[in-house]
């Protein structure tokens, strides 16, 4: 498995969904199974059939969290030198010049991205259209809503 880029806030949110899942939530579905168990018959068992299924998401997911902290390539960009340049986990502060206003990103990891907090994927068209790009440069990215024209007004690796 390829190396997975993360900030430190998002490898503390991983580890701490993981902490949930097999702290908390893994015995409340044994308790549950255990519970549905002592009502009889397995076969027409609803509350045992659900509780097993949320075990299998339970377990399925704790693996995927654990395989991806395991091959995750912690990024802290407050230890880069800032050149001005647009890298992953730096906040971008953009012009947007079709609608006239201010607009700040911050390129994270697949798992930590929340447009409503303005953390973007790595891979989402914003960030890959800024990667490598400086303060002042101006670029065209490519949208699910159409062309937008950005202006780089500042780089910060906070």
């Amino acid at each position: 498995m390829k190396r997975i880029p993360m900030t430190i806030r998002g490898v503390e949110k991983l580890r701490k969904k993981l902490e949930f899942l097999k702290n908390i939530r893994r015995p409340e579905i044994i308790s549950a199974i255990a519970e549905a168990r002592k009502h009889g018959d397995l076969k027409e068992n609803i509350e045992y059939h659900s509780a097993r299924e949320q075990q299998g998401f339970c377990e399925g997911s704790i693996q995927e969290i654990e395989a991806k902290l395991s091959n995750a390539q912690i990024i802290d960009v407050t230890k880069i030198k800032n050149e001005g340049r647009v890298i992953f986990g730096a906040t971008i502060i953009l012009f947007n010049i079709i609608i006239n206003e201010n607009e700040t990103y911050r390129i994270v990891g697949d798992d930590e991205s929340d447009i409503k907090e303005n953390l973007i994927s790595i891979n989402s068209p914003i960030a890959r259209g800024l990667i490598g790009k400086t303060t002042g440069d101006e670029v065209i990215i490519n949208t699910p809503g159409g062309n937008v024209k950005y202006k780089i007004l500042r780089v910060q690796y906070i």
